[in-house]
């Protein structure tokens, strides 16, 4: 599951692109199945962000784009490394963003906390 925040300054056609990318980055990487693709996308209006103006080195624009990805356990810190650097190559590919607006936070939960549909735990042991 991944929730996708940016400004309006992102067309819809920019960011369902955008989506498209980090779905097909997530199959690459972290072998997500086909068709487990659930995307949560929010373009805010001007000031419905309140991100500092930088941090960590990076300086963040208007166009920044916020990724969450909601994801199973179990994956290593340097695959997550992998993850990120390869997400961000791609965006700044795709969609011309700038690598300093590409945020991403990975939260890992355990099996039993998904639920796909009919109120089952279809992932849980």
């Amino acid at each position: 599951m991944v929730r996708i925040d940016t400004t309006d300054e992102w067309t819809q056609e920019e960011v369902l692109r955008a989506g498209e990318v980090i779905y097909q980055v997530l199959m690459d990487v972290f072998s997500v199945p086909e068709n487990d693709k659930f995307q949560i996308i929010n373009r805010h209006p001007k000031g419905g962000l309140n991100v500092a103006p930088n941090f960590h080195g990076n300086t963040y624009s208007e166009k920044i784009l916020i990724i969450q990805v909601f994801l199973n356990k179990g994956r290593t810190v340097e695959l997550k490394k992998q993850f990120y650097q390869r997400l961000m190559t791609r965006l700044v590919e795709t969609v011309n963003c700038r690598a300093d607006d590409v945020v991403i936070n990975l939260v890992e939960v355990t099996k039993e906390n998904w639920s796909f549909g009919q109120g089952l735990a279809q992932l849980a042991d």
